[in-house]
């Protein structure tokens, strides 16, 4: 039987893709940002805002990691915290302006790395390796 190297070959083509887009987003001379972040950007680009749980649920994540990814993009500028007019408690995290200027940036990195990731599959294999990676990514999930 032959050895299976999923979960290597996985680990491997997140690692190239993790350093891809941080080389394309500093060649656009933003530095600091890494793909965890970008989770958060990428929903805060809808044009709502998130309280830190919701963005924690959204993105998978656990509320801690989502506090400290969001304090160092507020450190960057990229979003600010809000607090909500009916309740003191809540604090809701949205794009700065300097934020919202990342997103076509953004669109570009993924656009250049989904042309790596599907490469020469044609359609067919390509909604067939989503579907794979749909079903993988489901059985994991529910463990």
């Amino acid at each position: 039987m032959q050895q299976k190297k999923a979960l290597v070959m996985i680990s491997r083509i997140r690692e190239k893709a993790t350093r891809f887009i941080v080389q394309e987003l500093e060649g656009h001379g933003i530095e600091g940002i890494v793909p965890s972040h970008g989770d958060i950007l990428v929903m805060l680009f809808q044009g709502e805002k998130y309280t830190m749980k919701e963005l924690a649920d959204k993105i998978h994540r656990t509320k801690p990691t989502v506090t400290v990814l969001v304090e160092k993009l507020v450190q960057y500028g990229f979003v600010e915290k809000e607090k909500s007019d009916d309740d003191s408690r809540v604090t809701y995290i949205k794009l700065t302006q300097k934020g919202a200027e990342l997103r076509p940036i953004f669109d570009e990195i993924s656009n250049k790395l989904n042309a790596l990731l599907y490469g020469d599959f044609t359609d067919e294999e390509a909604e067939l390796f989503d579907r794979l990676l749909k079903r993988v990514h489901a059985r994991l999930y529910e463990q």
